[in-house]
């Protein structure tokens, strides 16, 4: 009976089942303690450092490449206060909608851009607070036109960190004395109408900002239109302080290689969030690929680009620096050590919109033949540009923009982007577009001043009228043509005998040609 009893006995467990039991006990019971957890830390806030938090104005008040600029301190009692997503499925940049852009006196090394404009605030304020966001401290804005208005100098007036210089009699009568006068290196510039006129004020008012950039304690100067964006790429993040920061101490002067805007349509209306696609400059690609493909990269035109090929230059501010024209800067007593930026780059967005054929155009009063506009431009594509906009019906003028300046033909653009030729830079376009999701712009317009200081008015319509004279006209032949003789006597006299040191300014040039191709 024994016998019969223990053959029915269950098995006693072996050790594999052991495990087993435990290890589905174990699978089991982590899911639903993990869960447990997840719940407890979302209900209480959590700990956790998720990227969006790090992004979040509460917890660091901190972007890219301004780690010493803290947001302005604002309450969050309601979810209304903060725009970091708004009620948008897409998620916008994340600003409150009053921060003033304020930086600590620490934040090192301090950027400046100045510029000479007359853009309206719908340029100008995406152009500004770009700059801003990848480090730029100040700007000097010498501004003319539309610039000039009451209603947009008082926006641009308001905003911290922003000198604003009027285009007035007094002025310009206090560069007619400047140093620049008495000497030769830009003299061949000189009583020239259109883009002449044009670089010769662009390089008297980065005299005077350079004096004004000594005073603000800056580091580095730059000179910039409000049609260019610097691109930082190369740096450890998306910050141009961080580009200039790792740059050796005995470097003068930075050179960005400059992109130009490749656009896809004839009917852009806003460049910096419509537009992704850039040529890239010939010192950024292999020499072979860029003669290789240039007759596809050219499309007929005169050159790889349609304006300059020169890049853009940034300065380190010390004694007897000076512009060297728009492009460049140089120093009065030595010859500046510079070296040239391998992946960071300025982004020109050049006749990106159709409107730009005419407000071009409507800028110069020379006539529209190959021999005037020779004197009136420095560039055959502007020439050629000039020409067909005064000349041409408006349905004309958008056949040839589209056949000139517009990329349609999509497989000629993917070959061009798989030869590296052609790139696609989202990084402007999207902090843009999250400045202007998220508020900023509207609240810096809405937060100016009613009405300007009466000085500062007057000073505005003075500048306002003065852009409206002749545009036939140039600044030095209009205000102090008076005393041409007298200024190329001094010149004469004060020419120094060491050329190296006052070399001629560098203007915007073309990129190299296929002649230059051949050795």
């Amino acid at each position: 009976m024994a016998g019969l009893n223990s053959s029915f006995r269950p098995p006693a467990p072996t050790s594999h089942n052991s495990f087993a039991s435990k290890l589905l006990l174990l699978l089991t019971v982590l899911p639903l303690t993990l869960a447990a957890l997840a719940f407890i830390l979302q209900w209480r806030g959590g700990g956790i450092d998720d990227p969006i938090a790090r992004w979040s104005p509460e917890e660091s008040r901190k972007f890219p490449g301004m780690d010493a600029s803290p947001l302005a301190t604002a309450g969050h009692s309601s979810s209304s206060d903060c725009s970091l997503f708004g009620h948008s499925s897409s998620p916008s940049f994340p600003y409150y909608r009053d921060w003033k852009f304020n930086f600590e006196s620490d934040l090192k090394p301090k950027i400046c851009i100045t510029t000479s404009t007359s853009a309206g605030l719908e340029q100008i304020l995406p152009w500004m607070f770009y700059h801003k966001v990848i480090g730029v401290t100040n700007f000097f804005l010498f501004v003319e036109g539309k610039a000039a208005s009451p209603t947009v100098s008082k926006v641009l007036e308001s905003i911290p960190g922003v000198k604003v210089i009027y285009r007035t009699r007094e002025l310009e009568e206090q560069q007619a004395k400047s140093r620049i006068w008495n000497e030769t290196w830009l003299s061949s510039f000189f009583y020239k109408p259109c883009n002449y006129e044009l670089f010769v004020k662009q390089s008297l008012n980065m005299e005077m900002a350079i004096v004004m950039a000594r005073s603000s304690g800056m580091d580095w100067i730059i000179h910039l239109d409000t049609d260019e964006l610097l691109h930082p790429a190369g740096a450890r993040e998306y910050s141009l302080r961080r580009l200039l920061l790792d740059v050796p101490g005995n470097v003068d002067m930075v050179v960005f290689p400059n992109y130009e805007s490749s656009v896809e349509r004839d009917d852009i209306k806003e460049p910096f969030t419509e537009v992704s696609m850039f040529k890239k400059n010939y010192d950024h690609l292999p020499k072979d690929t860029y003669f290789g493909m240039y007759k596809e990269s050219t499309r007929g035109n005169p050159n790889y680009f349609l304006t300059y090929g020169n890049g853009k230059s940034a300065a380190r501010i010390q004694d007897h620096l000076r512009p060297n024209g728009a492009h460049r800067w140089h120093n009065y007593m030595k010859t500046p050590n510079e070296i040239k930026l391998e992946e960071a780059a300025v982004l020109h967005y050049t006749y990106a919109k159709f409107s730009d054929l005419t407000s071009r155009r409507d800028r110069c009063g020379c006539k529209p033949t190959k021999d005037d506009v020779k004197r009136c431009f420095m560039l055959e594509f502007d020439r050629a540009a000039f020409i067909i906009a005064s000349t041409a019906t408006e349905e004309e003028m958008l056949t040839w923009y589209r056949e000139h300046v517009v990329w349609t033909d999509k497989v000629v653009n993917n070959k061009l982007l798989k030869k590296g030729i052609l790139s696609r830079i989202y990084a402007p376009m999207a902090i843009i577009q999250g400045l202007r999701e998220s508020g900023v712009f509207s609240s810096i317009i809405a937060s100016s001043p009613t009405t300007l200081s009466k000085d500062k008015f007057l000073a505005s319509i003075d500048s306002s009228n003065s852009s409206r004279a002749a545009a036939s006209e140039s600044l030095p032949s209009r205000k102090i043509g008076r005393s041409r003789e007298s200024h190329a006597t001094a010149r004469k006299a004060l020419e120094f005998t060491d050329t190296a040191l006052h070399e001629v300014a560098v203007p915007p040039l073309p990129s190299p040609g296929m002649v230059d191709s051949i050795e």
